[in-house]
């Protein structure tokens, strides 16, 4: 049984989230549907507790109170996430990683390393730009088009290596490839000579966390790209069934 005052000031968390993490009042009503005066009421609350925070143009925006849970969360995210980036190790004899879209960047929050003395590693906890990277295809490719085009452009997509992607039309081509196929390729793009293939974790149509193999560019070339994606898909699709909230 749900308790609609609670289901409510989540609507208007998530519509908060939705629109970057900041928004007008019309904004909020126009996604959640509610009236302005409970919109009102639920927000009085939510600023009291330190969830929200007014700016200076009377927009909303989320507030520090969530930073320690957020913190919180994503630890157990990369606990919950081991088994299954085992098993990705398993399948692929190379590293994995679990990373989430964090404002602009591209943060890593949980691996498993590859058994093999050669082997790739990113530190958990490293910020990287979303274009140059299998996971941060993965992850802008579920969201608008317009949001895409909004963090390349804030963050200028600069050139890591010769392989990089800094044309905005390519990307976006690239990022409806991605989109079609269901899975994303680093090709040398973030650092030479290292290949990655991502694919993405749903919380039912959305796309909230990114699963990626990496490894040297000969090991990861040799392999079977579309038998090895659909290998990924399936387990990623299991993780996020564990992380969806049971409806009723």
């Amino acid at each position: 049984m749900s308790v609609q005052s609670v289901e409510r000031a989540l609507d208007v968390l998530e519509a908060l989230a939705e629109h970057g993490g900041e928004a007008a009042l019309s904004e909020i009503a126009a996604r959640t549907g509610l009236p302005y005066g409970t919109i009102h009421r639920l927000l009085r609350t939510l600023l009291a507790r330190g969830y929200v925070r007014q700016e200076s143009d009377r927009r909303y925006a989320l507030g520090g109170g969530l930073v320690r849970l957020g913190g919180i969360a994503e630890s157990m995210v990369g606990v919950w996430a081991q088994p299954y980036l085992a098993k990705m190790v398993e399948l692929s004899g190379e590293t994995a990683n679990l990373a989430v879209l964090e404002g602009d960047f591209i943060v890593y929050v949980a691996q498993v390393p590859s058994p093999r003395r050669l082997r790739m590693f990113a530190e958990v906890g490293r910020r990287v730009l979303p274009h140059s990277t299998a996971v941060g295809k993965v992850l802008l490719a579920g969201r608008p088009a317009a949001e895409a085009v909004a963090v390349f452009e804030r963050t200028g997509m600069p050139r890591r290596t010769p392989n990089t992607i800094t044309d905005l039309p390519a990307m976006l081509a690239e990022l409806g490839a991605v989109k079609d196929r269901g899975y994303a390729m680093d090709l040398g793009e973030e650092e030479l000579d290292v290949h990655c293939l991502a694919v993405p974790v749903l919380d039912g149509e959305r796309v909230v966390a990114a699963m990626s193999v990496s490894g040297p560019a000969g090991r990861i070339d040799a392999l079977d790209r579309d038998e090895l994606a659909e290998g990924l898909r399936k387990i990623a699709l299991d993780f996020g069934d564990e992380l969806s909230p049971v409806r009723n």
